[in-house]
């Protein structure tokens, strides 16, 4: 329940952002995530991880680890796409919220959102291609993934990261990634990354900043 100072606070943030023209932010580095659909066994570990570490009721989920199985016998095949936020360069989410809850960090990149000032209307939610803004009615505001920020800062990676046992799921800069400076355990050294696969929205829409090794079946034509 919003007491009186968090209504005024509010209030103010509204009337700032109408007054506000959106800017998009252009960060210093732009941290993002990097997955292996090849290697993931689904065990669902990065899910639970960051449910426990975010104290998530039983409907938001940031993370989602998706099965996409198809063909016929005998030529069948399964893999997995594990997306949360993907803190996009041209976030979505950002320009529909009014009131600035939702902002974009100078330094890394990452897509933050300050609870506080959250009204629960759900446009975010409307607006992201991908899912990740979560709303909770218990609370009847939007959550999302802020990449574990106590832990970045900390110089720790995220809690999903830490919990995948197959080290399949990593971050670092996607500026890195798409020059091949990036070393990690979740590319091995014939693997190529791309920006999307199958079951992925087009990136084009946001930038998202999140790259996949993709299963043979999972590759979209270029």
């Amino acid at each position: 329940m919003a007491t009186t100072e968090d209504k005024t606070k509010i209030k103010t943030a509204i009337k700032r952002r109408k007054k506000e023209i959106y800017t998009p932010v252009v960060p210093e580095k732009q941290l993002g995530f990097v997955h292996n659909n090849v290697d993931c066994i689904g065990c669902r570990a990065c899910e639970i991880a960051c449910k426990d570490k975010n104290g998530l009721s039983a409907g938001p989920r940031f993370r989602r680890v998706q099965y996409i199985e198809g063909g016929h016998y005998p030529d069948v095949f399964a893999y997995k796409v594990n997306v949360s936020c993907n803190h996009c360069a041209e976030p979505a989410c950002l320009p529909t919220c009014p009131t600035g809850a939702l902002f974009k960090r100078k330094d890394n990149g990452i897509v933050d959102i300050d609870s506080t000032l959250c009204i629960g209307c759900r446009r975010c939610e409307a607006a992201c291609p991908y899912g990740a803004p979560q709303f909770d009615p218990a609370e009847n505001i939007v959550k999302k993934c802020n990449l574990c920020i106590d832990e970045i800062e900390a110089g720790r990676k995220p809690y999903c990261v830490m919990a995948c046992m197959m080290r399949v799921l990593d971050i670092g800069t996607i500026e890195q990634m798409d020059s091949g400076q990036f070393e990690t355990k979740a590319v091995g050294p014939n693997d190529e990354m791309v920006r999307q696969v199958k079951n992925f929205a087009d990136p084009e829409l946001t930038n998202p900043s999140i790259r996949f090794v993709p299963s043979s079946k999972g590759k979209v034509d270029s």
